[in-house]
């Protein structure tokens, strides 16, 4: 599971922290005052306690929380909304898939609040998508409070990542989406060349893959995960928040790669005119940014950096 950036934030400046009032309460209105008041719900899970806090914002918006850091943003009346930074840059990786509402097949490692595939289903009615989640208990959160559109055709295995993605033919997915934590760190066994490999082996051959990654300074876990992703597919793009490409704080990026060239333009004027802006690069600028580091193997793996304390903090 990740911990992943708040509404309109990429990680290091997610605010957590933010108490439930009812542990395992539902998620449903009470009548107070002549309004409805949502109940926060908070339930043990996998990775910690899980808590779903309202959106006072949006009447039926909610923010998944685990051990108080901020994972996902679903808002049930409007599935096509994506509150995330990091989350707004796949949604645009989703958008020029395919075609306007074409359908896609989808393969998404990690589901968090399974708010990417409601994505798709609400913006690419028809597509067929398969959620591979290890932590069984979120995964059944999910589904008692934040219940999917029965329309949408998504299909969600607990498994582990890699375990899931080997069970998938060669060839099946238009588009894989991979945005697996545990705790704070993208596990050793999905960050190699190995597991890259089998991803190709899953996509179409016009298929493309999107990463959400995390690192801070001096960024050697995002320069070796490029340099890894480039030994496999020939077409790659990076967005991040300019801050994280300065090597400034730690923060998202999110890696896109395919064997066939990428619509770099159009992806890029979308990330810089977001309303949390980010920067692209690709080609050379991008192989001069990994500045030689070494392609990372299933014998020399490590998980993704722990950010620092501060990053998930009140001010």
């Amino acid at each position: 599971m990740a911990r992943r950036g708040g509404p309109g934030r990429d990680k290091a400046t997610a605010k957590g922290k933010t108490p439930a009032k009812a542990a395992g309460a539902p998620a449903r209105g009470r009548r107070g005052g002549g309004r409805a008041e949502r109940e926060p719900v908070a339930r043990p899970v996998g990775g910690g306690l899980a808590e779903l806090i309202p959106d006072r914002e949006r009447p039926n918006g909610w923010s998944l929380l685990i051990d108080g850091a901020p994972q996902s943003h679903v808002d049930l009346d409007d599935p096509a909304h994506l509150s995330f930074a990091y989350q707004r840059r796949i949604g645009h990786v989703i958008d020029l898939a395919a075609p306007p509402l074409q359908p896609l097949r989808v393969l998404h490692l990690g589901g968090g609040a399974f708010t990417l595939a409601r994505y798709t289903a609400a913006t690419r009615p028809r597509s067929t998508q398969q959620i591979v989640e290890l932590d069984a208990p979120l995964v059944q959160l999910v589904r008692d409070h934040l219940p999917l559109d029965p329309q949408a055709r998504v299909r969600v295995r607990t498994a582990d990542a890699r375990e899931g993605l080997g069970r998938c033919p060669d060839g099946w997915a238009d588009l894989i989406v991979a945005d697996v934590f545990s705790g704070a760190r993208t596990p050793a066994h999905l960050t190699s060349a190995g597991f890259l490999t089998e991803v190709r082996r899953v996509l179409a051959p016009s298929g493309r893959y999107v990463a959400n990654l995390a690192d801070g300074p001096p960024l050697a876990h995002l320069r070796g995960q490029v340099a890894t992703a480039a030994a496999v597919f020939p077409e790659l793009a990076l967005a991040a928040d300019p801050v994280v490409w300065r090597g400034r704080r730690f923060g998202n990026a999110v890696l896109l790669a395919s064997a066939l060239p990428l619509p770099v333009a159009e992806f890029t004027r979308r990330v810089a005119t977001d309303p949390h802006p980010g920067r692209v690069e690709h080609g050379r600028a991008l192989g001069d940014f990994t500045g030689g580091a070494a392609v990372v193997t299933d014998e020399s793996a490590k998980p993704s950096p722990a950010p620092p304390p501060s990053v998930f903090e009140n001010p």
